[in-house]
């Protein structure tokens, strides 16, 4: 999966792709989770849920009931680098639990380590704009990915964003998809 998503990358006709690429691999995103217990929490999570975000992203602009115009470098960057912002966000932690025979044992679990406190998709937004320069859609759909799974006293705001980018609630809908449909 690393080297699909590298060549993905690597096909990205963007000033400075070559240094976010160099940066992306000094950190854990190949190995880390995509969450601590909602979806992939398991180690290489975060990579199999970015993948299959831009594989289910890539089917919903191919058949939307509107007309979608995006580059294949705008799909692939905020279908890709929608959660970069978790890129060494998650560490390992231990706790006591009881095994099959009731014996107390420490076993693993993923826990927070926010060193970058900046909210989730803007942290994301912030990231990928010290390495690539993104276009205000991208910026759009990065930002407001969660959807209404943000406050409540942001559903105006995001309301108004996917309906002033449809491609935001696209990948907003292929990360639901993503985590319900395909349990990782």
């Amino acid at each position: 999966m690393k080297e699909e998503f590298k060549k993905l990358l690597s096909s990205i006709n963007r000033e400075g792709i070559e240094n976010l690429i160099a940066f992306i691999d000094k950190t854990d995103f190949y190995t880390a989770p995509a969450s601590t217990r909602f979806h992939g929490s398991y180690e290489g999570g975060l990579l199999e849920h970015s993948l299959k975000v831009y594989e289910i992203l890539k089917h919903k602009v191919e058949h939307s009931v509107i007309d979608i115009a995006v580059s294949d470098d705008s799909l692939k960057i905020i279908a890709l680098l929608h959660d970069i912002c978790k890129a060494n966000y998650y560490k390992v932690d231990y706790r006591n639990a009881k095994n099959a025979e009731g014996v107390w044992e420490k076993v693993p679990y993923y826990t927070v380590d926010d060193t970058i406190p900046y909210g989730h998709g803007e942290k994301s937004v912030m990231m990928l704009t010290e390495y690539i320069k993104l276009t205000g859609e991208e910026k759009y759909c990065i930002r407001w990915h969660m959807g209404f799974t943000e406050p409540k006293e942001l559903y105006n705001t995001i309301g108004a964003a996917f309906k002033k980018y449809p491609l935001a609630l696209l990948l907003h809908e292929a990360d639901l998809e993503a985590t319900y449909f395909y349990d990782i």
